[in-house]
């Protein structure tokens, strides 16, 4: 894949429950991204910001109707179509299915790490099919991922237990991150994270917050020791209405630059 990374805004939440409020997330981490405080470079010493860094294509102009995937589909797939390695910006958790169906005509054979404190896998959720507490059911019914491998899971239900094991989903929830387990995986790589994965000591600006989580680290590392291709990735759930000095903003754009700073590396 060629050329710069790519940013872009999904300023959706209309497939919240609880909460609304993530769809003003992308502009609250734009602003910690470019806030003085910080430098342009990641950690592994890419320059993510400037000339020859990440680029800013802005926000999609989603209405807060169903009509709003299909505009997040296109605009992926164009991105996708044009080698473009992207970060998109939430938005509630429910955009990651239609990302995903944008990238799938490209990368048909794409696996998923999903950070998470919740596996997303409602068949339905309040009646809604495409609510944010259901994504990975309808990306995995639909063939959009060939493995999702979970991480930070600490809020599973009963039905959602039988959810993976029909779909066959790979978990490593904070028990088993705490004995050690780490995830594995090769190939085409998609990287969502939602950041309630985190602990709300590190992220209290989420509208599900979840205690006994991830560290901002624990994640930083899985983007740093991440193998195979990465192909795309999103951060979502940022609520700044429920934000501390914008700790959870920040934490997200640690997350972009990081994922940009991947890219600028490995240009594959």
């Amino acid at each position: 894949m060629t050329g710069r990374p790519v940013l872009v805004g999904l300023p959706y939440d209309a497939s919240s429950s609880f909460l609304r409020g993530a769809a003003d997330g992308p502009g609250r981490i734009r602003a910690a991204l470019h806030s003085g405080a910080g430098n342009p470079w990641s950690e592994l010493m890419a320059r993510v910001m400037g000339a020859d860094g990440l680029e800013d294509a802005g926000d999609l102009d989603l209405p807060p109707s169903p009509e709003a995937r299909a505009l997040i589909e296109a605009a992926i797939g164009r991105f996708a179509r044009d080698d473009r390695r992207f970060i998109a910006l939430g938005g509630d958790h429910s955009v990651t299915y239609p990302v995903l169906r944008g990238l799938h005509g490209v990368f048909p054979r794409v696996t998923v790490i999903q950070i998470d404190a919740h596996p997303d896998l409602y068949d339905e959720f309040d009646g809604d099919r495409f609510s944010h507490a259901c994504p990975f059911a309808r990306i995995m019914e639909e063939g959009l991922a060939v493995r999702l491998v979970q991480v930070g899971i600490r809020a599973m239900s009963g039905e959602q237990t039988a959810q993976v094991r029909r779909f066959g989903v790979e978990q490593i929830d904070m028990r088993a991150w705490a004995d050690g387990a780490r995830p594995s995986v090769g190939g085409d790589v998609y990287l969502s994270i939602d950041l309630d994965g985190l602990d709300p000591a590190f992220a209290p600006g989420v509208s599900h917050p979840e205690p006994g989580g991830l560290t901002v680290r624990d994640v930083l590392g899985i983007i740093h020791n991440l193998n195979g291709r990465l192909v795309g990735a999103d951060v979502v759930e940022l609520n700044p209405a429920r934000d501390i000095s914008d700790l959870t903003a920040g934490a997200a754009a640690k997350f972009v630059k990081e994922l940009a700073g991947h890219y600028l590396a490995d240009p594959l």
